[in-house]
């Protein structure tokens, strides 16, 4: 009885309740309208074609647009409505100005480093086309001075995390979209609050939505109490809502400005596999020693701002004030962020520009293979054009549908002749690209609609630095475990599931 008492007053309970009795008052007093007044069909009706007109119109992905414009031509009246509450993800005048004044404050504290973009060019033009792209667009200039660690799974991330958590003297700063209870996060929050005894300014960034089923409610005022600063990214509010669909997906971690973490990787068991979720549980993440840290920096700092709506000085928590040593590392290291709020494609267009401009290979990790036309269309035409495209995608699943709408893409891209392996001890998390020996990005971004689209995001692109081959490495190692997929497997699946997955591929970016 405890159990079940327990289980019905979790906050996503309650929060599932109170949307599911919205829903249930929004769909009564249409159909009640409906009944007694004549005119709102076509009110509806209407209300629906413009919405499909807007819809049209708009510089969204046509995927996106797809998914809406079905289910509104289906369901005319409520399609327009319910697209208008939750389609809709446009900012307030006081939220674009709030995101403008971030963008500023970006820029100015990330100086673009010309000298060093114009090294890249007399390397490589393709480099440097790549490299201005995420300078121009993500505010993130590139570095060199900067060491690197590639770290192949979640305990050997864990282990170096804590290693250098243990040095800090000033400061410390954590974002993650999940965070529980658990031997890894309590291994790390002890750390914490020896450090914040000891007067290090540590502060946690968490995202409500992705720690709802992981943190009790108002964990943040446990961790104030410990001296911890902490504040909650777009707390999920139980009122309907499109804002609801933007969450910060960026793991990072900074120590001092100069050593940096981001990643795949999560503070939870699961990703250290000290207990077993779905099988062996396969993540990646990589450590910055060096001038690079101070993109990740910022990039806390600004969202910091942006949760708080305080005014940090950020030259306070420059590399130079805290760091004691260069770090000379190989090559070029580019940490980037992308926000879904201003309109720009950061993480697809580095990705594309990959698989255009590759000559030899192009590997992928991925936990999730749901992409647009576009994505497809790259992957398919690199493959024709004689490169390796090989991809490796989880063999167990963590959503069952998601993981049917990934293998709905299977079929398409092997017949183009891209190479897909499915990760047979268990799940993939890892979201990881490697290229022709010169490239790579290690990051949070995943193949999918939310990740692309609709979520903050960060990553690290690498030239001829001595990670790429670390990442490329580990690929091809992980490939020994992996179960190539055939053709002939795709083809042999019954119609009935084919429908499934078809019909499930059409609303992937409402998933």
């Amino acid at each position: 009885m405890r159990k079940i008492l327990k289980l019905i007053f979790q906050r996503v309970v309650i929060v599932g309740a109170f949307l599911a009795i919205q829903v249930a008052i929004l769909v009564s007093m249409i159909l009640k309208f409906n009944n007694y007044f004549v005119y709102f069909y076509g009110i509806s009706i209407l209300l629906s074609a413009i919405a499909v007109l807007s819809i049209i119109s708009n510089k969204s992905n046509p995927g996106y647009k797809i998914a809406w414009i079905i289910p509104i031509l289906l369901f005319p009246i409520f399609g327009g409505l319910f697209y208008i509450m939750f389609g809709v993800n446009q900012l307030s005048k006081r939220e674009k100005k709030k995101m403008a004044i971030i963008g500023e404050k970006m820029v100015q504290a990330l100086n673009q480093e010309e000298p060093i973009l114009e090294s890249i060019q007399e390397e490589s033009e393709t480099a440097a086309n790549q490299s201005r792209y995420i300078s121009h667009y993500a505010y993130c200039p590139p570095y060199t001075n900067t060491a690197t660690e590639y770290l192949p799974l979640g305990e050997i991330a864990f282990e170096r995390l804590k290693e250098e958590l243990r040095k800090a003297e000033h400061y410390i700063f954590l974002e993650y979209f999940i965070i529980e209870e658990g031997i890894m996060w309590n291994s790390i929050l002890e750390i914490l609050q020896e450090k914040a005894a000891q007067g290090v300014d540590v502060r946690v960034i968490y995202d409500d939505v992705g720690c709802i089923m992981t943190l009790p409610y108002k964990y943040n005022k446990k961790l104030e109490s410990m001296g911890i600063k902490c504040c909650v990214f777009n707390p999920f509010i139980p009122i309907l809502s499109s804002r609801l669909n933007n969450r910060d997906h960026r793991k990072i971690l900074v120590i001092d400005g100069h050593t940096g973490f981001t990643g795949g990787i999560n503070l939870a068991d699961e990703y250290i596999n000290a207990y077993e979720k779905h099988g062996h549980w396969k993540d990646t993440a990589i450590m910055l020693k060096g001038d690079a840290v101070w993109s990740l920096t910022v990039m806390f700092l600004t969202l910091w701002s942006y949760n708080t709506n305080t005014d940090e000085d950020y030259s306070r928590y420059k590399p130079h004030v805290h760091q004691k040593e260069r770090h000379q590392g190989q090559g070029y290291v580019q940490p980037f962020t992308d926000s879904p709020l201003d309109g720009e494609a950061v993480g697809e267009t580095v990705y594309l520009n990959l698989i255009n401009k590759a000559k030899k290979y192009v590997y992928i990790n991925t936990p999730y293979l749901i992409i647009d036309n576009e994505m497809v269309t790259a992957l398919c035409n690199a493959a024709k054009s004689g490169v390796d495209v090989r991809i490796v995608t989880p063999h167990i699943a963590d959503k069952w549908y998601v993981h049917a709408v990934t293998r709905a893409y299977y079929e398409a891209l092997l017949e183009s002749g891209v190479k897909i392996y499915e990760y047979i001890p268990g799940f993939i998390h890892a979201k990881t690209f490697v290229v022709d020996d010169l490239y790579s990005v290690v990051g949070t971004i995943n193949l999918d609609y939310r990740s692309l689209y609709l979520h903050f995001e960060c990553g690290v692109w690498l030239y001829k630095n001595e990670s790429v081959q670390s990442v490329k490495e580990d690929f091809l190692s992980t490939l020994e475990i992996c179960k190539a997929i055939s053709l002939q497997e795709c083809q042999e699946v019954s119609w009935y599931r084919k429908l499934g997955r078809s019909i499930l591929r059409v609303f992937a970016p409402l998933m």
